[in-house]
């Protein structure tokens, strides 16, 4: 039985899981190794962890984290994704012992308060508009544990002119106001509207994808 893909305002991305695997290396140029071991390596991880990845697609970033747990532990990464075809093929290519998929939107995360070490998401905000990030934001502050991180990578304000050059092509070219609200830099602030410290700008790649990361207050030390 295939799963269904949910209701949701924000775009899916359905019709382009059969050729995700093969085009995002080549939209990445090359740099999705180093672009997927940052964030994992901002998250620093125990084995016996529980990670969110919200708008998993294919699920290579959530096995990456994957594999670093211990399901002996307790660890998990768990992706997320409201297309039920990425879905589909995430788990047929990538669950595993510590790696699991599920049909959701990230507006509606299907999980308990405080249930998670960490939330990640990758190339996912840009696809949303300004109300569901702000409700997959305050969903993620939710689902975290006191003291635990987010990390996003996502098209935020450019900082070159190759950078402004692809981020505004892509706004007009396919019809995106919600990436034009990525580029206005808009995502700092909202992750403080739902609760987190500012985050911190740990990298940027291609000058107009940046990695952000902060922690949710109240942990050891916060």
């Amino acid at each position: 039985m295939h799963p269904e893909s949910v209701p949701t305002r924000g775009r899916t991305l359905d019709h382009a899981a059969p050729v995700y695997d093969l085009l995002e290396p080549v939209l990445m140029l090359g740099r999705q190794g180093e672009y997927n071991r940052l964030i994992v390596d901002l998250l620093h991880l125990d084995p016996a962890h529980r990670v969110l990845d919200l708008g998993c697609g294919t699920g290579v970033l959530t096995r990456m984290v994957g594999d670093r747990l211990d399901p002996a532990r307790g660890g998990e990464a768990v992706g997320i994704d409201a297309a039920a075809r990425m879905i589909e093929l995430a788990r047929k290519r990538r669950a595993g012992p510590t790696t699991r998929f599920e049909v959701a939107a990230a507006e509606s995360v299907p999980f308990a308060d405080a249930s998670f070490d960490a939330v990640i998401s990758s190339l996912f905000f840009h696809h949303v508009d300004l109300e569901l990030k702000r409700a997959a934001l305050a969903e993620s502050f939710r689902v975290l544990r006191p003291g635990g991180r987010l990390v996003i990578a996502d098209m935020h304000t450019p900082t070159t002119r190759f950078g402004a050059l692809v981020s505004h092509t892509a706004r007009w070219f396919f019809w995106q106001p919600q990436i034009g609200e990525n580029i206005r830099g808009i995502l700092p602030g909202l992750m403080v509207d739902a609760g987190f410290p500012p985050p911190r700008i740990v990298a940027t790649f291609f000058g107009y994808i940046a990695t952000f990361a902060t922690e949710k207050p109240g942990g050891v030390g916060g």
